[in-house]
């Protein structure tokens, strides 16, 4: 298994600043201009600029590689979105107020808003990455105090965090990097379903081997939705990973398809876990007020998704593009330029953070999953979307790509089933359900 995804570009892309932009807009709102026009001249700022989070790169050779950016500059489609409203130009990102969408947002792009006030207690959702990040909790404090969600201590039962032996006294070394994906993760499962309970277990490495246990860990404590954020190349052990860590009838696994563009990576490739692709989102003027397309930045960075060369196509995939297990099952957000909010403080200056991947969109999804209910216990809930196929309760992403290859709908976005996005995503919890 290689241990980071193929292709994966050094550093962090830069675009050339438009300078006269945030001018011009200002002109256009003295002059009584519409929304639309100044929502244009938002548009002409600065691109967004990215990193690839230090566990992007193993230090270790067999180690697996997380799925997400850090933005390091340039206006998101938050903040343009905040200028179009408001007339006012953000200043450049400064980790003192966030720059990227927040639970409100999301939950209104994906119908989940009534879900989220409403579903979630007493479920579980656990997140399993590797190594300490010792200000998890604190972070997590952060995050949900801004955005008007209710704590999630461990004084108050609804946090934990544990090691890969289930130890809350024995942890991993701790690690900023995965301390930065850790945050990713818990924010978003916070995001997406404020009620859940969250269990946060830290594998000791980011090998296959202690990852596999902790998700192991996770299901053992009671959790019933995991995501796990990481992935790496395919390998003829795939299978027995899949026997040995994920074949857990009753628990909604999901993984990120993978930030490389078009190709399969490991556990997304798992036939027992729902893999989740990556898409750009907007606001629209459509009755959603959101539109979505793949997530590319170019040829070697963008959502993943493919043919597994190892695993068996499950009974509920009848696509024939791949002979073998495909990627992706649904979506939701992961590109860095429409990014989500994240507060972190281990390794990097403390303060709110814009993250992209699809080490976003997986703990999204883990968190529907928790607000739709719990799995029937023989279920495997990467079917259950398969079941609500081309219906209102999946948002169907029909344009963009993530690369080229030889069976356009496995790297291309149509109508119906394709490779990047899966069936879409999320317009509520009833495709997530079974």
């Amino acid at each position: 298994m290689r241990s980071t995804p193929p292709n994966r570009p050094a550093g962090h892309r830069a675009w050339r600043r438009i300078g006269a932009a945030a001018a011009a807009a200002a002109a256009l709102v003295l002059a009584g201009f519409g929304t639309a026009v100044q929502a244009d001249a938002a548009t002409a700022q600065a691109k967004v600029t990215w990193t690839a989070a230090p566990c992007a790169t193993p230090k270790h050779k067999g180690e697996l590689a997380c799925n997400s950016y850090r933005v390091t500059g340039g206006l998101t489609a938050f903040e343009k979105q905040q200028a179009a409203r408001t007339g006012v130009t953000p200043k450049a990102a400064d980790a003192t107020t966030p720059s990227g969408y927040g639970p409100s947002n999301l939950q209104s792009a994906y119908g989940l808003t009534s879900a989220a006030a409403s579903n979630g207690s007493g479920e579980t959702i656990a997140i399993v990455d590797a190594y300490n990040d010792p200000n998890a909790e604190s972070d997590l404090a952060t995050y949900r105090s801004y955005y008007g969600l209710s704590a999630c201590t461990t004084a108050n039962g609804c946090f934990k965090k544990v090691s890969q032996t289930g130890s809350t006294t024995s942890l991993p070394s701790s690690d900023s990097g995965w301390a930065e994906e850790i945050s990713l993760d818990l924010d978003m499962a916070s995001a997406i379903c404020p009620k859940c309970n969250i269990l946060l277990v830290e594998a000791t490495s980011a090998t296959m081997a202690n990852l596999g246990k902790a998700v192991n860990e996770a299901v053992t404590l009671g959790a019933k939705y995991v995501s796990n954020s990481y992935g790496g190349s395919e390998s003829s052990s795939d299978t027995s990973y899949d026997s040995s860590y994920f074949n857990h009838p009753g628990v909604a696994i999901t993984v990120s398809a993978g930030d490389s563009g078009y190709g399969a990576e490991y556990p997304a490739a798992s036939r027992y876990v729902t893999s989740v692709g990556g898409t750009a989102l907007k606001t629209s003027s459509t009755t959603r007020g959101w539109t979505e397309t793949v997530w590319k930045t170019s040829s070697t960075e963008g959502t993943g998704s493919g043919c597994s060369s190892y695993d068996a196509k499950p009974s509920w995939q009848t696509d024939t593009g791949c002979s073998k297990r495909t990627i992706s099952d649904v979506s939701a957000v992961a590109d860095p330029a429409t990014g989500v909010s994240v507060y972190d403080s281990y390794g990097v200056t403390a303060g709110w953070y814009t993250f992209g991947g699809t080490s976003a969109s997986s703990p999204i999804i883990a968190g529907v999953y928790a607000l739709a209910g719990t799995p029937s216990s023989s279920s495997y809930p990467a079917s259950f979307p398969y079941a609500k196929a081309g219906t209102s309760a999946l948002n169907d992403v029909t344009s963009g790509n993530n690369g080229s290859c030889s069976t356009s709908y496995l790297c291309t976005a149509q109508s119906g089933y394709d490779g990047p996005t899966g069936w879409g995503t999320p317009e509520g919890v009833s495709a997530f359900t079974g």
